[in-house]
């Protein structure tokens, strides 16, 4: 179990629902119509006794009596399912509204979020709560919850109508109600628990198949089939056991409310049997309250069941919540100061500090200063750990450096709203995403409202065109998950159009041909070019055409600047730099 899901806490109460009301009130007039259908159907119910009461006390004693008393019984039977049916609609719909709103509603908050949130919350937990928890909040809506009103009325309208037929049996089962109910609530807390237990080894295993799947050609190349076999049936063993004993638990509720209550009832109806032969009870009164009997007990049992699916809701409602009420640290102040126009590309980091929250005594970056002008092309070179990407990290405001502070075009980032500060930088990664979409779709990631006659132009400028346009579908192929029909120098190219439609003044480039083959990264190459004209740009560089092509070469080691300059003046110091072009450059230059 990952810290996240041991350090949860556990409600032993269905508080958690509450929250689930303010997704119904928008749907009011709904609710409203449903508890109206319920209440009419429950009615009709309540009724049918009182009809079989009279038929066994009068109906008897003439023919016609009896025809007329079956026909009432009849159009009871159709008020009810006609009454039965129309709540069972509308609570359905209000059910599969609700959970489409609280999808929606997570999802929403769930993707503002910032990095620090998903070191400790794997993707695969949030899926599973944006499936199985609500699929559970569904259930809950659109059928426990109604049946737990439904059950709820007809228990007190028949409780009343009992008192109505025979006080003194209606009394008895008043006193036996506690000895009923107590025994059943308390055991319900543990069912709580280990439906809680549950929901989370099922979370472990989806988490641990979403790892997997989208690293499948990681697990192929490295021969761990059998291995990743052997740790998903452990996790998905784990979830069984937890459901087993969730299930186990659940059986002996189920068993316990049965024979409580129906041991309660026989009790009392035995008293009615012998009130019936001394002559203080007549047939039809027995009749009606073992029929008002019968129906205090089933609605008795089917409440102890749904009592166990309302506190799995419950406890998928609290996980739920968590996401709904988890709040990015990095977010806009409450009076953004606005970046200036036009954009000038001016960036600057200023003395700046900084350890990643779970590293915090590992320093990234130690008292970090460095301007870059505009339209000035600075490379970033370093060993491994040398807080390159960090630099990236920060300006794209993921992160808050905790000394220190870094502005854009004279602005400090922390004043500034992240969104537009984000809407003015431009990124190309080493590793490429392309989404599960047609090419058109993924180029104009980078700017949604662009025409298609502009996402086709970007491809043009980044040299994407000439493999685009010859696809099956041209650039309305679907490009696969995770863009698994293209070469890398296919994926890198779209990247670069896709930062040239958006067209930021700064850009951002983690080395974006280090992977790629000669041929690929001529092409590539040429395509970061175009990219790279008049905008303020810093590369991780990795290949000696990037340094080449800086304006300034910054050398970086344990999270500081050691040195800086041109190619020419870092390789006549005989430094780090000039160590790291011999390793790492030779055969570039070669």
């Amino acid at each position: 179990m990952n810290e996240e899901t041991k350090g949860r806490p556990s409600s032993r109460d269905l508080q958690p629902l509450q929250q689930l009301f303010l997704y119904v009130l928008p749907y009011k007039s709904t609710l409203i119509a449903a508890l109206a259908a319920l209440l009419l159907a429950a009615a009709a119910t309540l009724s049918l006794p009182v009809a079989v009461r009279h038929m066994i006390d009068n109906g008897f004693a003439n023919a016609g009596d009896i025809d007329r008393y079956f026909i009432i019984l009849l159009a009871l039977a159709i008020f009810m399912a006609l009454a039965t049916a129309t709540r069972h609609y509308l609570v359905s719909w209000l059910g599969e509204r609700v959970v489409t709103d609280v999808r929606s509603a997570v999802y929403a908050n769930v993707v503002r979020l910032d990095p620090v949130f998903f070191e400790t919350m794997r993707t695969g937990e949030v899926q599973s709560r944006l499936t199985t928890d609500t699929t559970l909040v569904q259930t809950v809506i659109g059928s426990s919850a109604s049946m737990a009103l439904r059950s709820a009325v007809m228990m007190l309208g028949a409780l009343i109508m009992l008192i109505i037929t025979s006080p003194k049996l209606a009394s008895i089962i008043l006193l036996l109600i506690p000895i009923v109910i107590l025994p059943i609530v308390a055991y319900a807390r543990r069912v709580r628990g280990l439906s809680r237990t549950s929901q989370d080894r099922i979370a472990d295993a989806s988490a641990r198949a979403g790892e997997t799947l989208n690293s499948m050609q990681t697990v192929q190349a490295f021969t761990q089939e059998s291995g990743e076999s052997r740790r998903f049936h452990t996790s998905v063993e784990a979830a069984f056991v937890a459901a087993m004993g969730h299930a186990r638990a659940r059986s002996i509720l189920t068993a316990m409310s049965i024979l409580l209550t129906f041991a309660g009832i026989v009790m009392v109806l035995w008293l009615g049997a012998r009130a019936v032969v001394s002559g203080t009870m007549t047939a039809g009164e027995l009749g009606q309250f073992v029929l008002y009997a019968a129906t205090m007990a089933s609605t008795t049992a089917v409440l102890s069941d749904v009592w166990g699916d309302l506190q799995r809701a419950a406890g998928a409602t609290e996980r739920l919540v968590e996401l709904l009420s988890a709040e990015p640290e990095i977010r806009a102040p409450e009076n953004p100061i606005s970046l200036p126009e036009p954009p000038r590309g001016l960036v600057s980091f200023n003395h700046v500090s900084f350890s990643y929250p779970s590293r915090p005594d590992t320093p990234a970056l130690k008292r970090f200063t460095l301007r870059v002008s505009t339209g000035e092309t600075i490379a970033l070179v370093g060993p491994s750990g040398a807080g390159k990407s960090t630099v990236f990290q920060l300006l794209m405001r993921f992160y808050d450096p905790q000394k220190g502070h870094i502005a854009l075009d004279g602005v400090d980032i922390r004043q500034a709203d992240p969104r537009r500060l984000r809407q003015r930088i431009g990124i190309v990664p080493q590793d490429t995403i392309i989404f599960a979409a047609d090419a058109m779709e993924n180029i104009r990631y980078g700017r949604p409202e662009a025409t298609d006659d502009e996402v086709r132009a970007a491809a043009r400028a980044g040299l994407a065109d000439e493999f685009l346009s010859v696809l099956p579908d041209g650039y309305h192929t679907y490009l696969g998950e995770r863009g698994v029909r293209l070469s890398g120098g296919q994926r890198q190219r779209i990247a670069i159009a896709r930062a040239i439609l958006k067209d930021p003044p700064v850009l951002l480039l983690d080395e974006a041909t280090s992977s790629l083959d000669a041929a690929s990264e001529r092409i590539v190459q040429e395509a970061l070019g175009h990219l790279v004209r008049d905008r303020t740009t810093l590369v991780i560089a990795h290949r000696f055409a990037t340094v080449l092509r800086a304006d300034r070469i910054i050398v970086m080691d344990n999270g500081q600047i050691v040195d800086e300059g041109t190619h020419d003046q870092l390789q006549r110091r005989d430094g780090l730099y000039s160590r790291l072009a011999r390793l790492q450059f030779t055969d570039d230059a070669a």
